[in-house]
């Protein structure tokens, strides 16, 4: 190969320039030219197809820098329709056209899906991305684990939880593996840790809040069914932690916001924004509206939450603590949103980012098709390279799920990390944040420019290459 492509999909993550720069700094090793799409899928149907060259002369353009946030290229949530085969074949053309021998595509499991139409077109590897962290596997037979329910069904598998995708609906069945961090594939994705930096920063400050005025604080972070995220949160020393994958027990929450609050006069609860309640319904779910993956739109875990802790607790409850103010007054909300996805990558994702990216053109230029770069972990190795096939992460009727936090990382009892969930985190931040994260927060935060100079974006400058298909 001497030309491939790069392009980045779904939403933005802290990690995506960094996993670009490593692609291309890897390319120009092997000579190899590499052309950026812009926006994604959505810059393949354009017939114009706008691009950038990202090395010329094999070196990479100025713009790309590992440490800036979001993407060069930018991204659209569009997606190839494998059953549009007319759409597929003028894209496949628009490629041939471009010189482009193989296509690496950064994204998460919405990515993979997509990029299935194209894959039998050209080579095609995925370089994974996703602040929730729930692309991959917890053990290889886990998507065997999903079964498709009858049409007319209504009922949920007990223990299990109902997903719609398209026109079926689909349920996980607990599973019957003793479960190994060793075993699972894909142990992070790059961008999770940036976002579990960020929530728990926002969990230490509205604490202070929350202490200060004698009251509840209930912070929504993202992760939609994947708890991942609020699970990382604990860094930040919440009293209560509430993850998607179990169910809430209203009872039992009440009972311990008294407990705490009567200790210390505060409590700080951690939500992930798909918590479900007894009835695996999401709490904070807009039923009729979804996202442009088809996804049910999650915008208000933490207000449904306030709501029943507002009705169960009543005003009488703080009252009786010599407290001058009504149950809704002392309950309050917070979301860390768009920070988490957003900004400055830490040195963990940087540098795993820009490992992943590299090892994606190792693997196009092996002749790897429909496989994704994934980052391994074992005690006895440490974090390391991999490789596996797209298939793997298909259930049998050829879908990928989202993961899913593993159960054995959750107490539900206690409604904080277990042991096992300790363990999993801990080879992520011991060493995630380096001594330049930190040095330019010191120096460059309040440079005095900020003052006088506006913001110059990289989308001026990254304009300024762009380049079509000729006709």
């Amino acid at each position: 190969m001497r030309r491939i492509g790069i392009l980045t999909a779904g939403g933005d993550t802290p990690a995506l320039n960094a996993t670009i720069h490593g692609a291309v700094t890897r390319a120009s090793q092997r000579k190899v030219e590499v052309l950026g799409f812009i926006k994604g899928f959505s810059g393949l149907f354009n017939p114009r197809v706008p691009h950038v060259h990202l090395n010329p002369l094999y070196s990479p353009v100025p713009e790309l820098d590992p440490t800036l946030g979001g993407t060069l290229i930018g991204a659209s949530r569009d997606y190839v329709n494998a059953e549009d085969t007319a759409g597929v074949d003028l894209i496949a053309g628009r490629l041939e056209k471009l010189g482009v021998e193989g296509l690496i595509c950064v994204g998460g499991d919405g990515t993979l899906n997509g990029m299935q139409a194209l894959c039998h077109r050209l080579p095609t590897v995925l370089a994974p991305k996703t602040i929730d962290n729930d692309l991959g596997l917890n053990y290889r037979h886990e998507p065997d684990e999903w079964v498709r329910l009858p049409e007319a069904a209504d009922h949920e598998i007990p223990s299990g939880e109902v997903r719609a995708k398209g026109a079926h609906r689909y349920a996980w069945t607990p599973s019957r593996t003793r479960f190994d961090i060793d075993q699972m594939v894909n142990y992070v994705t790059p961008g999770y840790a940036t976002a579990v930096f960020v929530s728990a920063m926002g969990v230490q400050r509205v604490r202070t809040t929350a202490e200060s005025h004698r009251r509840i604080a209930i912070i929504e972070v993202m992760g939609r069914h994947s708890g991942y995220i609020a699970l990382g949160a604990a860094y930040g020393q919440p009293d209560l932690l509430l993850v998607p994958e179990s169910r809430l027990n209203v009872d039992a929450l009440v009972e311990r916001v008294k407990e705490i609050y009567d200790l210390q006069k505060h409590c700080v609860i951690v939500c992930g924004e798909g918590i479900v309640d007894e009835h695996g319904q999401e709490l904070g779910a807009e039923h009729v509206t979804t996202d442009p993956s088809g996804n049910v739109a999650l915008s208000g875990a933490s207000e449904a939450l306030r709501a029943v802790l507002v009705k169960r607790l009543g005003d009488e409850y703080f009252t009786s603590k010599r407290r001058n103010e009504s149950a809704r007054a002392a309950i309050f909300t917070r979301k860390v949103g768009h920070t988490q996805r957003g900004g400055r990558p830490i040195l963990f994702d940087r540098f795993h980012a820009a490992q992943l990216g590299g090892h994606a053109v190792d693997m196009l230029l092996e002749g790897r098709m429909n496989a994704v770069s994934v980052l391994q972990y074992s005690r006895g190795r440490g974090f390391h390279l991999g490789a596996v096939e797209a298939n793997e992460f298909r259930d049998r009727w050829g879908l990928i799920h989202a993961r899913r936090m593993h159960p054995s990382f959750y107490d539900p009892l206690l409604m904080r990390p277990s042991q096992t969930g300790v363990d999993y985190l801990h080879p992520i931040f011991d060493k995630a944040v380096g001594a330049d994260d930190v040095e330019v927060l010191r120096s460059a935060l309040f440079d005095s420019s900020h003052l006088r100079m506006p913001y110059h974006s990289v989308n001026t400058d990254v304009g300024k290459r762009i380049r079509y298909l000729d006709g």
